[in-house]
């Protein structure tokens, strides 16, 4: 009885309010998001600062107006990005305004690559560890020799895939043992890092000159999984070792990239326009092509070949590359 009493002086209250004209039970379920407060782990978000971001799709389709019963379309390439963390997409322009389109790299990430070093130095193996780093990696030349033979092209594509990883697993593992030790790693953590991150933008680059075939990227996965597992073990057992592989590995590269440039002044492969993403991240010239593309990797792993061969020298000498400044930026 109680209870019929103050059910009935509600509605007698909110009645009128609840059920006046325009309102609907669709208002009265429609949940308000300007000013909800939800309580959560660790506070309370507010969702009444939320942002909303879109993000183009690869496809940009025109948007098609809805007419009769029609449902509208013209969201199909876009998405809503919700965040309620305050965290929004920098906006990056050139320095002609032009608004920066990639975000797997910075403006000031990007270099011009230095040409003039030089090519043919050449590390001569005299101990067993060095011999065995020279002899393995001649050994994985004649494989590839025979599964691409002169689609440089393609061979490219691949060497990239496993350039990328060693100075990831090396930067890696050089960090790990920085944090157990509680010491500084002399710079040589984010020297290697920048050579994995370098390698892996050759990647970015060959896969618009390249495509692979399904047989080539399922020969990515095999090969990168056996390599990296490889390298690993190897780096823990002997860094010196797995510094210096990477060195003779790096000047296979510079071989297979010059043989690149004589198959591309043979007219043998169409020295195509360069990639726009080469242009940006190398700083090309506009008109910059293919062959342009092919002397700044080339020149990269010129420097790569320098820094793991330096690397392995420290080691030789019973140092510790803390102990020696890394070369941080060396392109």
């Amino acid at each position: 009885m109680t209870m019929s009493r103050c059910g009935a002086k509600v509605m007698a209250t909110t009645g009128p309010r609840l059920f006046s004209k325009g309102t609907t039970i669709i208002h009265l379920l429609k949940p308000r998001v300007e000013n909800v407060r939800v309580p959560a782990m660790g506070g309370v978000r507010d969702f009444s600062k939320m942002t909303f971001e879109k993000k183009k799709t690869a496809e940009n389709q025109p948007e098609k107006e809805s007419s009769g019963g029609e449902a509208d379309q013209g969201n199909k390439g876009e998405q809503l990005i919700v965040s309620y963390w305050g965290v929004k997409p920098m906006k990056i322009t050139k320095e002609d305004g032009t608004e920066w389109k990639w975000s797997c790299f910075r403006p000031w990430e990007t270099y011009k690559a230095d040409l003039t070093i030089d090519l043919k130095k050449h590390h001569v193996p005299w101990t067993l560890p060095d011999k065995l780093a020279y002899w393995t990696v001649k050994s994985l030349r004649w494989p590839t020799d025979l599964f691409f033979q002169r689609r440089y092209g393609c061979r490219a594509m691949m060497l990239e895939t496993v350039a990328a990883v060693p100075g990831m697993v090396g930067g890696m593992l050089v960090h790990c043992k920085s944090l157990r030790r509680f010491e500084q790693s002399g710079g040589w953590i984010k020297a290697l890092l920048e050579e994995a991150e370098n390698e892996r933008m050759h990647l970015m680059t060959f896969m618009e000159v390249a495509k692979p075939n399904w047989y080539e990227r399922a020969l990515v996965i095999a090969v990168q999984g056996v390599f990296f597992n490889a390298y690993f073990l190897g780096y823990l057992i002997s860094p010196k070792f797995a510094h210096r592989m990477v060195g003779y590995l790096e000047e296979e590269a510079i071989h297979s990239y010059t043989e690149f440039l004589k198959e591309l002044d043979n007219g043998n492969i169409e020295n195509v326009p360069a990639p726009a993403i080469a242009i940006d991240y190398w700083r090309l010239e506009a008109d910059a092509t293919l062959r342009d593309v092919v002397m700044v990797v080339r020149a990269d792993e010129a420097h790569h070949r320098d820094v793991n061969h330096y690397a392995s020298d420290i080691h030789y000498q019973g140092r510790e590359l803390k102990e020696a400044p890394a070369p941080i930026g060396y392109h």
